[in-house]
């Protein structure tokens, strides 16, 4: 008995089946009868196992997994939880991880976009072959992996570490922003309580100033009020400019940066250079009622060979407003005329004129 997974086996146990229905191939242990049961996974042959059979059997060392006709030398540090429940996704998911650290490659090193891309798509044809390609179709991808590690190794190391330095800057700025944000909430719960502090102090100060004179009650009242307002609107710029302040300290904005522009999206190439063809001396509608039309509309055999009836609509209309952009009379009297010799005796000639017609057309054809 053969003791490797052909391609359709191995999909097949790759199908993704209700959790509930997940029983250990070593203790037959069922997830039905207890949901706590943990199952984990092996990327060498993705079957799935409970995590007490795991440390059962891999604890002292390699060993082969227990799955009949399997028999992958299999390692405790290799198996973790699926994170996806179809097995197929998790299977494709680390094969791009393993196919992504080799080809590391950043679009600045290449002259053009063209270059980039082709670079990408020969990426993603070796991602295909080992995902779904046939047992021969992966070997010659894994070989063109491997040999792609060989001789760019020092070009991978130096990508990889480019990568951590760069997630470690994007980590480091989000810790930033996320102190100045704690310290500007701080600062603004702080604010908050200062105004309302003032508040307090102006109404204690407005009662003893309404106990202890005799003024107009109002007018201190007023007073007051103009008082509390021109501190609160004074806090409130000063709250604005310390915003302002730690936006742009945050921004790191430097003079003479060029502007980054969006790329103009591109359009579909247009023939006709932008030119409208709609008609202008008639409104084609989406159908016609006309006897002769109907055997066509209602046998499909007449729509055969991409037949359609709102292309015949649209060429009979143009032919029966095409002339009326045509007058000969005016054609005629813009021609120059003929001056014959006075030294010359000729026959009249027949009078028979050749009219040239310039027609304005309305549509492409």
């Amino acid at each position: 008995m053969s003791r490797k997974l052909s391609k359709s086996s191995l999909l097949d146990s790759l199908t993704p089946d209700d959790p509930l229905n997940d029983v250990c191939p070593v203790c037959k242990s069922n997830r039905y009868l207890n949901r706590d049961l943990q199952f984990l996974i092996n990327p060498e042959c993705y079957h799935k196992m409970c995590s007490t059979c795991v440390d059962r059997l891999f604890t002292s060392g390699p060993a082969p997994c227990p799955v009949i006709s399997c028999g992958k030398t299999l390692r405790k540090k290799g198996f973790h939880k699926a994170f996806f429940a179809d097995l197929r996704v998790e299977r494709e998911v680390d094969i791009r991880k393993r196919v992504g650290a080799v080809f590391n490659r950043r679009q600045d090193e290449f002259e053009t976009l063209g270059d980039w891309n082709d670079y990408l798509e020969e990426v993603e044809g070796i991602v295909f072959d080992i995902v779904e390609g046939s047992p021969k179709v992966r070997q010659a991808a894994e070989r063109k992996l491997a040999a792609y590690r060989e001789g760019n190794l020092k070009d991978i190391e130096e990508n990889r570490r480019q990568g951590i330095e760069e997630a470690e800057r994007e980590r480091r700025r989000e810790r930033a922003e996320k102190e100045a944000r704690r310290q500007r909430a701080l600062a603004m719960k702080r604010e908050e309580e200062e105004e309302k502090l003032d508040i307090r102090k102006s109404q204690r100060d407005v009662l003893e100033r309404l106990a202890n004179s005799n003024g107009d009650a109002n007018q201190i009242t007023k007073q007051a009020r103009k008082v509390i307002l021109k501190k609160s609107s004074a806090r409130r710029n000063i709250a604005e400019a310390a915003e302002e302040s730690y936006s742009a300290r945050d921004s790191l904005a430097f003079r003479g940066l060029k502007k980054k522009q969006a790329p103009a999206e591109e359009k579909p190439y247009d023939p006709f250079g932008g030119l409208d063809f709609t008609p202008s001396r008639y409104v084609l509608q989406d159908d016609y009622e006309n006897e002769w039309l109907g055997n066509a509309k209602s046998d499909l055999r007449q729509m055969a060979g991409g037949y359609n009836l709102h292309e015949y609509y649209t060429r009979t209309m143009f032919e029966a407003f095409s002339g009326l952009g045509v007058f000969i009379e005016d054609e005629v009297a813009d021609r120059p005329q003929a001056h014959a010799s006075p030294t010359v005796k000729t026959e009249p000639p027949i009078k028979k004129i050749k009219v040239e017609v310039k027609m304005e057309s309305d549509d492409v054809f």
